[in-house]
């Protein structure tokens, strides 16, 4: 048992990884004809607490009760494995990478996120106020707006050959050089 959780604790790589998520897409066609997609737990979540006259959520949610099945063993996996199968040892951080960060008066990678840009403390700076708030809204906005998000479009939408998640995906990865390489040294430097 102590090999299993040994097996579980590190990185996989991506191939083995890769093709264990994209064999949920058959898998999820096959046992019920249902998409592969996270945000749309958010509007099954919506229609059922909080009944609305909007057609938006006048739909049978209760057919969807599997996603937010899905969802919720999402959160507790991360929970599961935040609590019990975590690596303690040091996160590895290029040294390029550490350099420029630390013009930007990040220092500290004690944990997967650098607490000086997200935690309690950091939030009366401008820069954590537009990356939570602003980068959330966005986040939120756009997976509306492009009718799905990046796992729905890009591991579901890609593998049934459809043609607005290709073009969805690759606007997803160009927002993101977009915004690593031109936006996110512009907010940091805030």
């Amino acid at each position: 048992m102590a090999h299993i959780i040994e097996l579980i604790k590190q990185p996989w790589p991506w191939y083995v990884s890769g093709p264990l998520i994209g064999l949920m897409v058959p898998l999820l066609l096959i046992t019920g004809n249902k998409r592969f997609g996270i945000s749309s737990s958010m509007r099954h979540i919506c229609a059922a607490t909080f009944p609305s006259s909007s057609s938006f959520f006048q739909y049978d949610w209760k057919k969807e009760i599997w996603n937010l099945i899905f969802v919720f063993g999402v959160f507790l996996g991360g929970i599961i494995t935040m609590l019990y199968l975590k690596d303690d040892s040091p996160i590895v951080v290029d040294p390029r990478l550490i350099s420029e960060l630390s013009t930007y008066g990040i220092t500290d990678y004690n944990s997967i996120i650098p607490e000086q840009l997200f935690s309690w403390n950091a939030l009366h700076f401008p820069r954590t106020i537009i990356l939570i708030c602003v980068g959330g809204f966005l986040v939120g906005f756009g997976t509306r707006y492009a009718g799905g998000c990046t796992s729905g479009h890009s591991i579901m939408g890609i593998s049934m050959l459809q043609l607005p998640s290709l073009i969805a995906t690759i606007c997803f990865m160009v927002g993101g050089f977009i915004m690593a390489n031109l936006i996110l040294p512009f907010i940091l430097s805030l």
